[in-house]
């Protein structure tokens, strides 16, 4: 790793990103999370001896999405998404591509440009779990598992109701409405304890 400007440059080999150089923006030296780690990430990092590890994992957190990421987010089948209502109260949702043979599954989701992801919401259980937290809290968490490679992704951001389908209407067009994320965080996980698993036939 090397310095350059305040920024902290890292270089990773990781399918996703690839082996690039990375320039993460949000680490500052002024800020003992490096402008990424909240207090209490920061408490279990001391607590359970990952302090030295805080500067370099860092900078292995992105703030927008690269053309590799975008492919291969683009190809997955399904995500779940976290979220929160202003109590703090917590939800977890599948979020999948939408079938109805004989056409193609709809798109999971569109990446309109490098720091924002767009998917559909589609009519359910009318409980409204995961929009009904983000009128009130609009933080977003998405975790992405390619099972067949062993490979995972966090997106963290910030997520607002869109009520109209709008130009998204072609590849969409059963969605009652769309939810828009705004990326903050994009990064790597471990592979420890992903089982190897294929798609079955439909």
């Amino acid at each position: 790793m090397r310095r350059n400007g305040g920024q902290l440059a890292a270089v990773f080999s990781w399918e996703p990103f690839g082996k690039v150089s990375v320039m993460s923006e949000s680490i500052h030296d002024d800020d003992p999370g490096f402008g990424v780690f909240h207090a209490g990430e920061l408490q279990a990092h001391q607590r359970y001896g990952a302090a030295r590890l805080t500067r370099g994992l860092a900078a292995s957190v992105r703030d927008r999405l690269n053309p590799r990421l975008i492919a291969f987010l683009k190809v997955q089948p399904f995500f779940f998404i976290a979220t929160a209502n202003d109590r703090g109260d917590c939800d977890c949702s599948y979020r999948g591509r939408q079938h109805a043979p004989p056409n193609d599954p709809e798109p999971l989701l569109a990446v309109p440009d490098e720091r924002t992801i767009v998917f559909p919401d589609y009519p359910g259980n009318n409980f409204f779990n995961s929009i009904g937290n983000l009128l009130t809290n609009p933080r977003i968490g998405m975790l992405f598992i390619d099972f067949a490679s062993a490979t995972r992704v966090r997106i963290n951001g910030t997520a607002r109701v869109i009520d109209e389908v709008g130009d998204y209407w072609q590849d969409w067009p059963s969605a009652a409405r769309l939810i828009e994320v705004t990326v903050q965080q994009a990064y790597p996980n471990c592979r420890a304890r992903i089982p190897h698993l294929a798609p079955a036939p439909r």
